[in-house]
């Protein structure tokens, strides 16, 4: 039997192989839209203005050789730890051309695809600057799903037509699901993965005796991973006004360390596990990560600034491909 390279078990089982997100953005021509300005923080959005059509490598080099750096260190962490690291490739001059007025992206690659154990699900993503942000992946996917014979599936074509609020879809997006064993819970806020793109979810992990649970999120959180982070089996940081139907009843057995929904809106439960015993934390969230300490966790502290401003850290700029006991 053949050694596993693709296959998630948990949040926090241990990380062995992970893909780790590039370093491109160019800001939509018309500025930032009603939905991008629910979830980016004022601070953000201030000092991006005037940074409209131009990619940021232009707008602000000095960002751009900063923001790259955070991934150089955030590597160094991961293979320290023994992880194996992976690079989507950067975009090509024609890819940048299709989508332009709206801006496009290569940065989160936790959202254009995700992997429920033995299986690679490429997503449908809802804002328009984020629609072609699989392409530099595909090629990786494919090749990692034909050496390793997984399944490689994605969602049907989304239906964009009408306002952003009002949009079929189906949509679903890797933020949104968090895997604990045969449990998937993904997150609903209208920014990202919708009811239909849930559904077809459920579906398809039914047939290996998965549950999947929807979750309805504050209108103001991008994904359910900026209000959730487990930690361990026994631990999770949450931020409990995120919930608009309350802490799903699943995880009122576990510890918790609350956060505020200001705290949610800076990314403070982005953090990532790499295994049930380390947790990589940015050091902004200093408070958090002595709480981690008090409970036994070692913290690896990263500055991700930059990749926060963006509305996205650690959990975004990663896929795990391998995460298993």
């Amino acid at each position: 039997m053949k050694d596993l390279k693709i296959y998630v078990e948990s949040e926090f089982a241990p990380l062995k192989r992970v893909v780790l997100a590039q370093s491109e953005f160019c800001f939509p021509e018309a500025g930032f839209d009603e939905a991008s300005e629910r979830f980016l923080t004022e601070d953000s959005m201030a000092a991006y203005d005037g940074a409209f059509g131009v990619e940021l490598k232009e707008f602000r080099p000095d960002l751009q050789t900063a923001w790259e750096k955070e991934k150089i260190e955030f590597r160094r962490i991961l293979e320290k730890h023994g992880v194996e690291v992976l690079r989507p490739r950067l975009l090509t001059k024609e890819e940048k051309e299709i989508n332009k007025a709206a801006g496009y992206a290569n940065f989160f690659c936790r959202d254009p695809f995700f992997v429920v154990g033995d299986k690679m699900i490429e997503a449908n993503m809802k804002l328009t600057h984020r629609i072609n942000e699989i392409f530099p992946i595909q090629a990786l996917l494919q090749q990692e799903a034909y050496q390793n014979q997984v399944y490689y599936v994605g969602l049907p074509t989304a239906k964009r037509i009408g306002l952003f609020d009002q949009m079929e879809g189906p949509f679903l997006e890797g933020g949104d699901v968090l895997v604990l064993g045969k449990e998937v819970f993904v997150g609903n806020s209208g920014l990202a993965s919708n009811h239909a793109g849930i559904k077809w979810l459920r579906n398809l992990l039914s047939f290996d005796g998965y549950t999947v649970t929807e979750i309805p999120l504050h209108p103001h959180i991008l994904h359910l991973d900026c209000a959730l982070s487990f930690v361990n089996e026994q631990l999770l940081i949450l931020c409990e006004e995120a919930f608009l139907d309350g802490v799903p009843e699943r995880f009122k057995s576990f510890e918790k360390i609350n956060v505020t929904l200001h705290e949610a809106q800076k990314l403070i439960t982005n953090g990532l596990p790499i295994n049930e015993s380390t947790y990589v934390v940015d050091p902004a969230f200093i408070k958090l990560g002595k709480q981690l300490e008090e409970k036994g966790i070692l913290v690896e502290y990263v500055d991700y600034q930059i990749s926060r401003s963006f509305g996205g850290s650690f959990r975004c700029t990663t896929q795990p491909l391998l995460r298993k006991k």
